[in-house]
């Protein structure tokens, strides 16, 4: 990771956009992990990648979500300038125009199957935009809306390794998230679907920011959330308003399983992280017994 500071930001702002040095430039409250976000002045962002794996998301954003914003009935970034390397930051960065509203919590959403719907509207609206020149899903976002399989391997090596779970049901689940493959055309997708990158105002959806690992190809990587973050109304509310056929599901919850397996794995025991990934993988296996 590259040791990215509020001085550091001060200094490329400063010598390669000078009209800007009177502006205050400060970290926002939560910034990620993939990039680091600043406030600069009361109506612009500064995101930096926080290290090389995350760069290419700047040339992304900056090529496709000015083709995106026509088409979306929510506010999405704005990119307003492109930042250069330098010997101190060596990667790419850019300045956004900043989005109004709170990062997303159980406590700020008015209603959960309101928020579902309005979120499956959102993603319906992204993927009907033309996606035939789009961005493959590969390395460059991790291969979301690319084939589930390349994570095999690892899957079930922590399916293998985690105690305290049926490691048959959890194969089971895992092995029909593998059972389809994606054949249609390339849709355009997100590529993290999280509570981090959705932004709430009156109790509503109001804005999706951070398209950094969005792609072409399967939409079911999208719809992990259903899993992660929605209750078991909402949930049902959202994939029936996203109008996920069984198979999309499938390979759904099957991304979802896996992200959920990794983080328990990869984290201590106990840890804010290792209880979510705890938490998720009781939701999907509770979700797919209850299945009909």
């Amino acid at each position: 990771m590259i040791n990215i500071t509020t001085e550091l930001v001060r200094g490329l702002i400063d010598s390669q956009f000078p009209h800007w040095k009177h502006l205050e430039v400060k970290p926002v409250e939560k910034s990620g992990h993939d990039n680091r976000t600043y406030r600069l002045g009361s109506d612009m962002t500064v995101r930096l990648p926080s290290n090389e794996g995350y760069a290419s998301a700047v040339e992304k954003e900056t090529t496709w979500l000015p083709v995106f914003k026509p088409h979306l009935s929510l506010p999405i970034p704005t990119p307003l300038a492109k930042g250069q390397p330098t010997d101190e930051y060596p990667l790419p960065w850019s300045v956004n125009q900043w989005i109004e509203g709170e990062t997303v919590t159980f406590a700020n959403i008015r209603d959960m199957n309101e928020f579902a719907e309005d979120l499956a509207a959102f993603l319906k609206e992204l993927q009907a935009i033309d996606a035939s020149n789009g961005v493959p899903a590969g390395v460059q976002n991790f291969h979301r809306g690319g084939n589930l399989a390349v994570y095999d391997l690892q899957t079930r090596s922590v399916i293998e390794r985690i105690s305290g779970y049926d490691k048959n049901l959890l194969t089971e689940i895992w092995e029909l998230s593998l059972a389809t493959t994606y054949s249609a055309a390339p849709l355009w997708i997100h590529g993290d679907v999280a509570v981090g990158n959705l932004l709430v105002k009156n109790g509503r959806l109001c804005g999706v920011i951070d398209f950094g690992t969005m792609g072409a190809g399967d939409p079911s990587s999208d719809l992990v959330i259903a899993w992660n973050f929605f209750d078991d109304s909402s949930r049902s509310v959202f994939l029936n308003s996203i109008d996920a056929g069984e198979d999309v599901i499938d390979r759904a919850r099957g991304w979802a399983l896996w992200k959920a397996l990794i983080t328990y794995d990869w984290h201590e025991k106990g840890s804010e992280l290792a209880n979510w990934g705890k938490r998720v993988i009781d939701v999907i296996i509770d979700h797919y017994q209850k299945r009909s």
